[in-house]
């Protein structure tokens, strides 16, 4: 299946203040870059020096850098290379406990909507625990191509854009395909401050 190409323009500025708006009032703090530079250098002035940090697996994160520099640069207290150490056959069931409820989650989203709600599709659930609960800060770094109308097209964004470049990447990473089996909307944060989304007008990721 080939990705919709309808799902890859970014947002129009009357998008953005429309989504902008609509996020703030969901409970969640809304910041807007310009590309992918200024999203690394915000999210580093977030989080502090020392900090326990999870990145999730992100193309965004890839692409912006975030994610080599909170897991190489030794400032930070990163779990990823801890997990990577870990066997996940003898070990399971302690990485899980380990990635579901960090101090800092750094991730992205496939979708966000006019009306102000995030999804995000996962073929394990892995990150689900964390985005949604358990992460007791959460930033999401988004390309403005995510948004769309609400949450039907969001949907559709999925499984018609990003899963199937997922699954391109997956197969090559891992000589396996991806899934939407899981899929989480988070409709409004009731923890001030608990989730930052940082909105970069450029296209990131899938």
């Amino acid at each position: 299946m080939n990705p919709n190409p309808k799902f890859a323009t970014l947002a129009t500025p009357q998008q953005l203040t429309k989504t902008i708006k609509a996020l703030a009032e969901n409970g969640f703090i809304v910041e807007l870059v310009e590309n992918g530079k200024e999203a690394k250098e915000k999210v580093l002035a977030i989080i502090p020096k020392g900090a326990e940090v999870f990145t999730m697996t992100s193309q965004t994160l890839e692409e912006t850098g975030i994610a080599k520099e909170i897991n190489e640069s030794n400032k930070y207290d990163a779990l990823r290379p801890k997990l990577y150490a870990m066997d996940r056959n003898t070990q399971g069931r302690e990485m899980r406990k380990l990635g579901a409820s960090p101090d800092w989650v750094v991730t992205s989203a496939h979708a966000i909507t006019e009306e102000g709600h995030l999804l995000i599709a996962s073929a394990s659930g892995s990150q689900l625990p964390a985005q949604a609960y358990a992460g007791e800060k959460v930033i999401f770094v988004v390309g403005t191509q995510k948004i769309v109308t609400d949450t039907s097209e969001g949907l559709k964004r999925i499984y018609e854009y990003a899963y199937p470049l997922e699954d391109e990447r997956a197969q090559k990473a891992y000589g396996a395909g991806s899934g939407v089996n899981k899929i989480l909307i988070i409709n409004k944060e009731i923890v001030p401050g608990r989730i930052h989304i940082i909105l970069v007008k450029e296209k990131l990721g899938f």
